[in-house]
């Protein structure tokens, strides 16, 4: 019993830092990758992000108006209007952990 409970705590004292990395890791991809259009705040008020219709991240109903599914799909394939691309795609750029972890990044923007 004893060793099954160290071997617990050992695998939850690694886990935390995986944790604070990968959140480390979404704001460096967000300031590095998203930050130009949307903003360092998520309000979309930048020179590019008025330019191409970036929404507000930090109101709610904006947040409301698309799931995390819908969200990490125009992450990965990027988002079109009108036939024009307004945001590139960034599954080469980003793996599947990384894309999430951006999605969960944008979604604590939500005032």
């Amino acid at each position: 019993m004893k060793k099954t409970t160290q071997i617990a705590i050992l695998s939850a004292a690694l886990l935390i830092p995986v944790s604070t990395a990968s959140a480390l890791d979404a704001a460096t991809n967000y300031s590095k990758k998203c930050a130009s259009c949307h903003g360092k705040d998520g309000s979309g008020k930048t020179k590019m992000g008025k330019k191409k219709g970036a929404r507000d991240y930090r109101d709610a109903k904006v947040q409301a108006s698309f799931t995390d599914a819908e969200g990490i799909k125009a992450i990965k394939e990027g988002v079109k209007k009108e036939g024009k691309v307004v945001m590139k795609p960034y599954a080469d750029k980003f793996s599947d952990a990384e894309i999430s972890a951006l999605m969960k990044y944008i979604r604590a923007f939500k005032k």
